[in-house]
């Protein structure tokens, strides 16, 4: 387990001592991401996602969850719009791995079998850490990118520290069990998600002949290539943001307590 992971873990320990009920569920739905190839569309859904949680309900306003992620997102620039975005024809697959620790407020006096309110929105926020390994495939193999340093860069991290943030709403539909449905974005502080950034590297500074071929795929059907070195091939932010949208069932543990708190 990374050290980050591993210290999200004992934070959520030592926050439980004080708690009532247990919660657990797990969730599917997709990925997506907004960076370098799909700078427009904060709602475009390019994979998958899945992910199992654990979470302790302080009381019927306030809990956190633990969690863990496993989603995929994707991007190519001959699917755009854009004449520009397809002539750079670059694309990416991009496996992502979060632990995070999360915390919600509901805005309804909530608690699975005991509230009298069946349903609740509610807003969260977080901390997280992702592992993440752009792809490319190219003449029917599937290479890393990150070694291959595509834009002259120095190797970037495998992981990134980010910042979790969204909205859902939960239906508590029999006893103990709910159904919720979440909309969350993450800040994480890296632009090397798709393996692009800034600019167009110098070819004869790149490691090898692979990491000159994808760094610079314009010309693989016209012949024609724009990547003179020093020219902008992203977007230039400083990170990009990928999102989870997903509908997850959960079951809470009540205590007999449970059933006389105010």
């Amino acid at each position: 387990m990374p050290k980050f992971a591993a210290t999200i873990l004992l934070i959520f320990i030592s926050f439980s001592l004080q708690a009532q009920t247990w919660e657990v569920g797990l969730g599917g739905g997709g990925s997506g991401y907004m960076g370098d190839l799909n700078q427009y569309n904060p709602l475009k859904i390019s994979g998958y996602a899945a992910s199992v949680f654990v979470k302790r309900n302080f009381n019927r306003y306030v809990s956190a969850r633990l969690s863990y992620t496993r989603g995929l997102i994707q991007g190519a620039d001959s699917t755009s719009s854009n004449a520009q975005f397809r002539q750079r024809n670059l694309s990416f697959k991009t496996p992502l791995s979060e632990f995070n620790l999360i915390g919600e407020f509901n805005f309804m006096n909530y608690l699975a079998g005991i509230s009298n309110n069946r349903y609740t929105p509610f807003v969260f926020l977080g901390i997280s850490t992702v592992a993440y390994n752009p792809e490319a495939t190219y003449d029917g193999h599937t290479y890393d990118l990150r070694p291959l340093r595509t834009e002259g860069e120095k190797e970037y991290p495998g992981s990134a520290i980010a910042i979790p943030y969204g909205v859902g709403i939960k239906y508590n539909f029999t006893g103990s069990w709910n159904l919720i449905a979440d909309l969350g974005y993450r800040q994480p502080n890296t632009d090397y998600l798709d393996d692009v950034a800034g600019y167009y590297p110098n070819p004869s500074k790149l490691p090898n002949n692979l990491s000159r071929i994808l760094s610079d795929r314009s010309g693989e059907k016209t012949g024609i290539y724009i990547g003179t070195p020093g020219t902008q091939r992203g977007d230039l932010r400083d990170h990009d943001t990928y999102l989870f949208l997903q509908v997850s069932i959960s079951y809470t543990f009540l205590t007999s307590k449970c059933y006389f708190e105010q």
